[in-house]
């Protein structure tokens, strides 16, 4: 599985972000998708994850994360960000037996005051 995050950037507090992680590959081995985050300086947090199949978005605070299976594509969605939420953004993926095996490369979001 592979896995591609992008649309980070640099954005002003009070705007909304929808990164997108698009997988590829064995997609048919992922069970659960994840988004984490690391600030500079901070260990890496878990941010929320999705079921690989299924009907319902994952709703937290600010953060919603949605699923196009169509597109092999999960969404996460920020909005009011603040400078706090400066970080680089990783997608996961954990297959049937547990355990985030699959991850991409990070997507930089900066939050400006």
């Amino acid at each position: 599985v592979q896995l591609q995050a992008f649309g980070g950037g640099l954005v002003q507090a009070g705007d909304s972000l929808r990164l997108s992680c698009a997988a590829s590959g064995r997609t048919f081995n992922i069970y659960i998708m994840g988004w984490f985050r690391q600030a500079p300086g901070k260990e890496r947090e878990f941010v929320g994850a999705i079921g690989w199949r299924g009907d319902r978005d994952s709703v937290k605070g600010r953060f919603t994360i949605s699923r196009d299976n169509a597109r092999n594509t999960v969404y996460l969605q920020i909005n009011s960000l603040k400078p706090d939420d400066t970080a680089v953004y990783y997608c996961a993926a954990a297959g049937l037996r547990g355990g985030w095996g699959y991850w991409g490369k990070g997507t930089q979001v900066t939050v400006s005051s």
